[in-house]
């Protein structure tokens, strides 16, 4: 399995989404860059130049028409993905945490963190009212005052949005109303990650208190839980398995102090059914901040502290690959 480089960024990448077709990868890093890749052959497509801090979160539609990104230099952008054109410019308080389209890419929404006496937000925008945008007034704005959100997703039909916290707490959020639906804590510590499944009927969240977890989206119950020895960072849910990659590592600050192989910096493949490990990746010389599965499931890709992004197809035999129960 030999894997595919993507050297496109100067700092540690922050989050990697592919397309819905799955010919094209994005990738953001906290080098104020977003860029588009080929994930057939790692081809760099091209960059959306525009931010002036590092990018956090990046998303596109379900047609590729416009990409969406979210920076710490407090704004959120929105692209035109096949030209690189900046169509909007969203100006926040702090920085934008994430961001997400929903389903019919009509609706954006993007999460600001508490900071410099500022509270967290959500906010949401309706890109077909031009008039929301240019007086950049979300017609539904929620704070919330206690714990900032750290990852959110849409739920299914763009109804509303799941987001975790700080504390370990998921909410959902209406997107019509914006009162709380459900709201349940089974993370300890901050949720690091949320993806949601290719058919979005379940999330996987990606926690500091080293577990990962799998919830149905529409009433949040607790379905799995995938244990490690060190926090996760990121997990994907595979399209076409009962499988999940996690990748994770020590904090960032702490990889100095210890040998590469304490450091674990594998990506870690386990049953979605028996909750069992079954097979690591090498590569990343640094945590993995992000995984992706590509939409097909044949491949996926991780972004790591080191700013390299690797995408990994599989070999034949992980598809005949049949865990002993």
């Amino acid at each position: 399995m030999k894997p595919i480089l993507l050297q496109g960024h100067e700092r540690s990448i922050t989050q990697i989404k592919y397309n819905r077709e799955g010919d094209l990868l994005f990738s953001v890093a906290k080098d104020t860059v977003a860029n588009a890749w080929y994930s057939v052959n790692g081809e760099r497509l091209g960059t959306y130049n525009g931010h002036t801090g590092a990018v956090w979160c990046v998303d596109c539609d379900w047609d590729t028409k416009n990409v969406l990104t979210g920076s710490a230099d407090n704004s959120c952008r929105l692209w035109d993905c096949e030209t690189g054109k900046q169509l909007a410019l969203l100006n926040t308080n702090s920085a934008v945490r994430t961001c997400g389209f929903d389903f019919s890419g009509n609706i954006i929404m993007f999460s600001t963190d508490k900071q410099m006496g500022y509270q967290c937000f959500l906010n949401f925008f309706d890109l077909r009212d031009p008039q929301q945008i240019e007086d950049n007034q979300p017609y539904l704005s929620i704070p919330c005052s206690e714990h900032k959100i750290t990852s959110a997703v849409w739920g299914p039909l763009g109804e509303f949005v799941i987001a975790g916290h700080e504390n370990g707490e998921i909410n959902q959020f209406s997107a019509k109303s914006g009162e709380i639906q459900k709201k349940i804590k089974e993370h300890s510590r901050q949720i690091n990650d949320i993806q949601s499944s290719v058919d979005l009927t379940m999330v996987i969240t990606a926690s500091k208190d080293n577990t990962a977890k799998l919830f149905d989206s529409t009433s949040l119950d607790h379905i799995k839980t995938f244990k490690t020895e060190r926090p996760v960072n990121s997990a994907a849910i595979s399209p076409i398995m009962d499988h999940v990659v996690m990748g994770g590592g020590q904090e960032a600050m702490e990889v100095t102090t210890t040998s590469t192989r304490i450091g674990k910096f594998e990506a870690r493949f386990f049953h979605a059914a028996y909750e069992e490990e079954f097979g690591r990746v090498k590569g990343h010389f640094g945590p993995i901040n992000c995984v992706a599965f590509h939409p097909d499931g044949k491949s996926y890709s991780s972004g790591g502290e080191d700013g390299y992004v690797r995408i990994h197809y599989f070999d034949p035999h992980y598809f005949d690959f049949e865990l002993e129960a």
